[in-house]
């Protein structure tokens, strides 16, 4: 269906990737490239100051390499990190390498969603291919 194909991941332990990676390999046709990515968020300036900076660059890098495993799960994948704000950077992404789907982990949506809006529905709303998202 999909030949290249976008899974955002959020590597802590309140979430589970499980399910978005089994819909990338049904979805995915065959020889497709799937990339695993992590957004990593910006650091506000007055946390910025007071972290040092081998600090802020170890955990990238933990991150990064914990991606790259991850992605060895999957067949033709790979992992990425980008820092920026995780729906803008997903949808960025997406577009600057083409991809024709994304597929999403989304969380039941609570009363800060309707006002503030999360992730999923930021992607939902701006992505430039077809988005799956996955409860």
């Amino acid at each position: 269906m999909y030949s290249n194909i976008l899974v955002p991941v959020l590597l802590d332990d309140d979430h589970d990737s499980a399910a978005a990676f089994k819909a990338a390999q049904v979805l995915a046709d065959e020889g497709a490239a799937i990339t695993l990515l992590h957004v990593f968020e910006v650091v506000p300036g007055y946390v910025a100051a007071e972290v040092p900076q081998d600090i802020l660059d170890r955990n990238h890098m933990q991150t990064a390499q914990k991606v790259a495993e991850a992605a060895k799960s999957l067949p033709n994948a790979k992992g990425e990190t980008v820092i920026g704000h995780a729906g803008r950077s997903i949808v960025d992404y997406a577009k600057a390498n083409g991809s024709d789907c994304i597929i999403i982990a989304s969380h039941k949506p609570g009363l800060e969603d309707y006002f503030l809006g999360s992730t999923a529905a930021r992607v939902v709303r701006h992505a430039p291919c077809a988005v799956h998202v996955i409860r």
